[in-house]
Formats: structure tokens, sequence, C-alpha cells
């Protein structure tokens, strides 16, 4: 069933920040509880930069839980961004641009905000949303220029934009170490926003946590986490991919890397490797498929199930249990959730070479995948007149990002309200809706030039301005401006003609028996 888009508000209100108080190049001094900083005022926001909110975590701080900034005296330069824990990026060139800056004090945040007065200011008291960048765990830049709150900024909203430490060294499990170390940086963060941002005008009551990829897994992470909670009031998951690696596969994957490194397995072997030597021996790098056989293809889907090994552990301590079971417990239904996914997360991997797929029968390559012989033949039937790459295209995407959508929005029927959207605009370039296309529609930064490298030209800005909207309207009010995904399963299609339906996720549903 399809419908008319209701009561989605699309006009924004302005920022509290005359133009008169900005000139380019100028600065302005905050006072937070840690100490003062100084950040650069731009037209109609002010950008702070490279805040720490934790001490560096390495010399003899390595491997263990953060320690909270200490405080310092004088003010702080935030005009730059901080050194990243990303050391290198995915690829040589990513769908989000991923800079990678060097240097040791790596956890750091960056806050964006219309107006830096506390107190009886115009600007006080503006909700905040709370970025966690995405990079399946392991890569990913706070300080790419999709994240910028430029925009959230102009419509009354404070950004933050966090770091975390990657791979092994946030997430690897060390039978003397604390778990789960990107997890609590995520927690201090957390806590620094709760007693910081009044310093920003923002509302320390008022926070949303989002993020997109493994970002979005984080969101739902948090979500279900006891630790987490009273740390924010909303959550909202783009394209959410949760680790929850079993503790003992953790433990599989310290022994295999202390094994090809030589080194004990516990904190003093790995404290001995230098971060570029762990990077190294995690093997995560760009796949070469400059000439990929079928087979070569069908490896490589077999290999992307959605599952990673490293990310958060599930150690029955800091993460009591995974996001399903957490969510099949209760966990976090008092919060309102915003969640969805592309229409063509994973997609591009098949019809970018669907030459290697004409006449070939549909159902004996999802059976290549790991489909039973029956649910093969029903995926297909599912996805009439489609060229058999797009139907494996759409498995992929399917398993790895769209069937967790629906998992969760099951799980929490009952719940605080929750939201669901489906982005499925196609990019002039790829001709998919793929993964982290809807993130310069969210942060309605259309006119970054990366942008055009990846959506081609002029994209529809009416898209993005809805999109957007829709978020500060999540973040502001806790409803984005549609109805709610309860019995009717209502899910709003986010495309040039944007539309409402209540047969969303229909082909990730067949993968989950619904």
């Amino acid at each position: 069933m399809r419908d008319t888009l209701p009561c989605v508000v699309t006009d924004r209100f302005a920022g509290t920040t005359p133009d008169a108080r900005d000139p380019r190049g100028s600065t302005v001094v905050v006072d937070t509880p840690a100490g003062s900083v100084r950040g650069r005022w731009r037209p109609g926001s002010a950008a702070f930069l490279g805040i720490p909110y934790a001490e560096p975590p390495s010399g003899e701080r390595r491997f263990l839980a953060p320690e909270p900034r200490a405080a310092w005296t004088g003010v702080r330069d935030a005009l730059d961004h901080a050194p990243t824990p990303q050391r290198r990026a995915l690829a040589e060139v990513t769908t989000i641009p991923e800079p990678s800056i060097p240097g040791e004090d790596i956890l750091c945040l960056n806050v964006f905000t219309p107006d830096p007065s506390p107190g009886p200011s115009p600007g006080a008291g503006l909700p905040v949303l709370v970025y966690v960048h995405g990079g399946g765990y392991v890569a990913g830049s706070p300080a790419s220029p999709w994240y910028d709150g430029r925009s959230f900024n102009r419509d009354g909203v404070v950004t933050v934009t966090v770091s975390y430490r990657l791979g092994f060294e946030g997430f690897g499990w060390l039978p003397d170490a604390p778990a789960n170390r990107g997890v609590l940086d995520w927690l201090l963060a957390l806590q620094w926003v709760r007693e910081s941002i009044e310093a920003f005008g923002g509302d320390p009551q008022r926070v949303t946590v989002a993020g997109q990829s493994a970002g979005g897994g984080a969101v739902m992470t948090l979500l279900t986490l006891p630790r987490a909670r009273g740390l924010f009031a909303a959550a909202a998951s783009l394209s959410g991919v949760p680790a929850d690696v079993p503790l003992d596969e953790a433990q599989r994957t310290t022994a295999d890397l202390a094994a090809r490194l030589g080194v004990p397995p516990d904190r003093a072997g790995f404290v001995s490797v230098p971060e570029t030597s762990l990077i190294e021996a995690q093997g995560w790098r760009e796949t070469n498929l400059t000439e990929p056989t079928t087979d070569d293809l069908l490896g490589l889907m077999r290999s992307l199930d959605g599952l990673l090994r490293l990310g958060p552990v599930v150690d029955g301590e800091i993460v009591p249990w995974s996001v399903e079971d957490g969510l099949r417990a209760g966990a976090g239904s008092d919060v309102p959730l915003l969640v969805g996914a592309t229409r063509e997360e994973w997609s591009g991997l098949a019809v970018g070479n669907r030459r290697l797929f004409e006449d070939a029968d549909v159902a004996a390559l999802l059976r290549q995948l790991g489909l039973e012989p029956a649910a093969a033949r029903r995926y297909a039937a599912g996805l009439p007149h489609h060229h058999p790459a797009e139907v494996v295209g759409q498995y992929l995407s399917d398993r790895m990002f769209r069937r967790r959508v629906v998992d969760w929005l099951r799980l929490r029927t009952g719940a605080a309200p929750t939201w669901a959207y489906d982005f499925a605009w196609r990019s002039a370039v790829s001709g998919i809706a793929e993964h982290c296309l809807d993130v310069p529609f969210v942060f309605d930064l259309l006119d970054d030039p990366d942008v055009t490298r990846v959506a081609g030209p002029n994209p529809p800005q009416h898209l993005a301005e809805l999109v957007h909207s829709s978020f500060v309207r999540f973040v502001t009010d806790h409803d984005p401006g549609w109805p709610e995904f309860d019995s009717a399963q209502t899910v709003l299609v986010l495309d040039s003609d944007p539309e409402l339906v209540t047969d969303g996720y229909d082909s990730a549903r067949a993968l989950v028996g619904d």
C-alpha cells in the first residue's frame, strides 16, 4: 500500500546567531569544566575542532580504559581538527571523504554551534546531535567535511562529532585489559557532552545520538547498553551494523593475531607491537578486483555476511548482550528511535560487474551465496524482471544491512515511538542507492565537491531539504514528521518523489521469515 507523504515539515527555523556576530576569521572563547577553548566563527555558527575529552591512549595508557582529560589553564585553541584514530582509510578513495591526521592525541570531539553562550542567551537550551562515524570499526574519520554541522546549526541544532579508538586498539580482546575500549570511548564522550554542552548553547537533556554504518551499529549498541542510560534522549541509526562479536570469537582473533605477530596474547605482548605493525596484521585493506571473475565475486560476497571480527564484544560486562537480545529484553524501549537503510546498500559489487551475471540462473547464484534451495527460489521470485546482478546485489544488501532493520522494528513492538525510512534515490554515478549515499542528504551538504563525485551533478536539493528537516524535527521534537512504524508497518521511501508505504523492506523480510 502506498500513499502520499503527509505532515512532513520542510521549512526551517533560523539559527540564532546574527551574521554581524560572525565575520570570517574571528574567534570565540568558551569556558568548559576542563578549561577554556577558542573556536572560529563561520557564517551563522561557530566551530570548535579537536576538543580533547580523554587523555591520549598511548604509551602506558595503551589498551586501557579512557581517562578523562585533565583540566588545563589558559585558553586552548580548537581551530583545527585533532589527530584521528584512523591511520589509513579502508580504500584509496572512499565514498565519504575520510582524512587521516597523524598524532597521538586522538580522543577528541568537534562541536558546531549556532550560539556558544550559556545561561540566558537566546540560543541556550538547544537540542544536541551527537554523531558517531562509520568505517567498520576499523576506519573512518570525525574530520570528514560531510560531518560538518553547519546546516544543523542553521536550523538550531548543536552538533558534536566524536572520535574513538578503532580496530584492535579499540575493540581487541585482551585477558588483562579492559574490553570494549572503543565503547568506553563513546560513553566518556557522551559524559563529556552531558557535563559541557551547556557552554556551547546545548541542552544536556535533549541529546540525540546518531551514526551511520558502524556508527549506526554503535547507536544500537548504546541504545541497549545499561551504562548508557540517561546519556541521550533519542537515537537514530542509519544503515547500522553492530558487531556483537561473541567472546570466544574475540579470543580466537586475539590468539590468531598474537601468533601472527609472534607475541604473547596479553597486554604486554600487544603493547610491544608498534601500531603500524598491528594494523598490518589485522589484514584490512582494499580488495583488488580490477578484473574479477564470477567466482572471485561470489567468493568475496560469501565473506561479506555483515559479521565483523573487530567491534563491540559481547563480554558480559560492558556489553552484556547482543543488540537483538537487548531489544528482546526491553533495553532502550523508552527511547524514541529512527532507523533505516539505503535501498541497495552493497549492490554495487554485483551491479558494477553485471556482465559476469548475464543469463545466469538467479536461484543457483543465491544458493552459492548460502541460501537454502527453497529460500533461494522464494527470494528470486520476489524480484521478478530484475537482472541477475540486481537480484544478487539486493540479496547482499538485505543480508548485510536491511534484514537488521526488519529485526529491530519487530523487536521494538510496544516500545517508544519508532520510525522507519528507506533511502531509495539512485546516484547518477553508480546507478544505485548505495551505502553512504544518504549521509550528505542528512547533513544537507550537497554543495560539497565530493558529493558530485559520488552522486553526480545536480542531486535533488528538495530531497536533501526533506531528509535533513526530518532529522532536525526528530532531534528537536522526537518526531520526524511521518507516521510511526506500528501495526500499520509504515515506512517512508526517500526518493525524488517521497512516499509512504506499508510494504517496505519486502525482500529483506523474506530473509527473516516475515
